[in-house]
């Protein structure tokens, strides 16, 4: 049997599973709400013939304002392993967080025509986790089903760098044929996203010397100018292959004081590998230098959460065969390159081929127009399940998919 119609999937019964989803909060942040997501992801994905395992997030530590670290909760992460024993395995990933806080504004669902929902997550990514299922249930339905083992890793934490998860998935990635990732297409027209940007954030204390600004100001060591100077001088280290971005400057005290303390927030965006080693090296020998001309002391935490995403000729492979299965089902894929960031970026720093735009169509992710075209949640779930089935079948051999290179 080989699962190439819509038909064989059930749009209603997927668009119930996003709508129900959707109206549970699952901010990074609300504990309560994710693990209420776990719980009925769950019970959905108990239809698969698999275990189910809810894993703890590893630590994470944040800086506050006042630059002391602090440990920073996270919700549980899922994992459904079937066939672990199969010598063909391939990886499966999505996430149940959101960017919306439990107190946003957010939180219910409005039709915006009769193929258009509008709710929080409906794209990012309830809806590619249940297209994700889908694919798997009619997948398993399949002659060949047997000769393909999968895992399912359902993260908690993605919308803030997967911290928490980051190597539980580098530990999932470990020996797989390939990897699909649920994140919704990169442009409503279903374009999937190709080589991406990497990211990294960063938070740098700086300790200096209190002081009178009016009786003896010169005896203070000023914390917030030794941040203003790295600002600028971080600006000056922009290129074609890197971006950085100062994002939040804490610290000082009354105006008649000289502030010995202070927080700066940035984030990166390098594009390539050799960029963010390049900047990890630079910023250690600016530190020493800010360090030395205003006589403070400084403290970096945090770093490169996702590495650049470069498709090699493998992962290539991987999307000739996404676009091939797409035009036996009558869809165009295409791809493009993007800056965004997310767990496939991860996953490719493995060595593991990945598409990781599989999910639903949709837009206006990360704000309150956020939609889902529900057409999409059969299409893309026949999508993968083609993708997975071929893939079971040994797809991905050396010269068994023609290349192309759509745009």
């Amino acid at each position: 049997m080989t699962m190439t119609k819509l038909s064989a999937f059930d749009t209603p019964a997927m668009l119930e599973q996003v709508q129900a989803w959707s109206a549970i909060n699952t901010g990074t942040g609300n504990l309560a709400g994710l693990a209420a997501q776990a719980a009925a992801l769950a019970e959905a994905f108990a239809t698969l013939p698999g275990t189910i395992e809810l894993v703890d997030p590893a630590p994470v530590t944040a800086i506050a304002a006042d630059g002391t670290a602090f440990d920073k909760p996270h919700g549980q992460h899922l994992i459904v392993r079937v066939r672990p024993q199969a010598n063909r395995r391939i990886l499966l990933t999505g996430h149940m967080d959101t960017v919306f806080p439990a107190d946003h504004a957010f939180q219910s669902r409005r039709w915006l025509d009769d193929d258009t929902l509008n709710g929080p997550g409906v794209a990012d990514m309830k809806g590619g986790i249940a297209v994700m299922l889908h694919a798997l249930l009619a997948f398993e339905q399949t002659a060949s089903a047997s000769a393909l083992g999968y895992d399912v890793l359902i993260n908690a934490d993605e919308e803030t760098g997967s911290l928490a998860s980051a190597a539980l998935i580098a530990k999932m990635a470990a020996g797989k044929l390939a990897a699909l990732t649920y994140e919704p297409a990169a442009l409503p027209d279903g374009t999937l996203a190709h080589e991406r940007g990497g990211t990294g954030n960063y938070s740098i204390t700086f300790t200096g010397k209190s002081a009178h600004a009016g009786r003896n100001p010169h005896e203070g060591r000023n914390a917030i100018v030794a941040a203003a100077d790295l600002i600028l001088r971080l600006k000056a280290m922009e290129s074609d292959d890197i971006t950085i971005n100062p994002a939040k400057l804490e610290g000082g005290a009354a105006n008649n004081v000289v502030p010995d303390h202070a927080v700066l927030r940035f984030n990166i965006r390098p594009k390539s590998t050799g960029a963010m080693q390049t900047f990890d090296c630079d910023l250690k020998a600016l530190l020493l230098d800010i360090e030395a001309a205003h006589e403070v002391a400084t403290h970096r935490h945090g770093g490169v959460t996702r590495p650049p995403k470069a498709v090699d000729p493998a992962a290539q492979r991987l999307f000739d065969l996404v676009r091939n299965c797409g035009a036996e089902l009558g869809q165009d894929i295409r791809w493009q390159s993007t800056g965004g960031v997310c767990d496939g970026n991860n996953i490719a720093a493995c060595g593991v081929p990945v598409v990781d735009t599989m999910g639903v169509r949709g837009g206006a992710i990360h704000s309150p127009q956020e939609f889902l075209i529900v057409p999409s949640l059969a299409e893309r779930a026949a999508l993968s399940a083609r993708v997975i089935e071929r893939l079971s079948q040994g797809a991905l051999a050396e010269g068994s998919v023609t290349e192309g290179t759509p745009a």
